[in-house]
């Protein structure tokens, strides 16, 4: 008779780290700021705070969470980054069409004296 087959002792599964995003995060919405306004940024302080949790709940035993928290980062900072995309590009189109800002500028004036 055979001996029963044996199998190795379960090892704890091991992972890899998980990305926080945070410099991205960070970086892009500075850009948007300077790029889109504040309604472009929005997104970027999502991603902020996203990204902001990955750490502590990797440091709470929440791996799960950590992993959604990393995955909803990397989503607001593509999200971000799309939208700066959008706000140089519509930037760009509107300098090669010949816009300035005197309409604008023009028009503040004249809503100044009217008051």
């Amino acid at each position: 008779m055979s001996a029963p087959p044996s199998f190795p002792p379960e090892q704890p599964q091991q992972y890899g780290p998980i990305p926080n995003y945070l410099v991205w995060a960070i970086l892009i919405t500075i850009v948007a700021f300077c790029v889109c306004c504040v309604v472009g940024a929005i997104p970027g302080v999502v991603a902020i705070v996203f990204a902001s949790q990955v750490n502590s709940k990797l440091g709470a035993g929440d791996r799960a969470g950590a992993e959604d928290a990393s995955k909803k980062a990397k989503l607001w900072c593509w999200i971000t980054t799309g939208l700066v995309i959008f706000g140089l590009l519509m930037n760009v189109g509107m300098r090669m069409a010949g816009y300035n800002n005197q309409y604008w500028q023009n028009y503040i004036e004249q809503m100044e004296q009217r008051h």
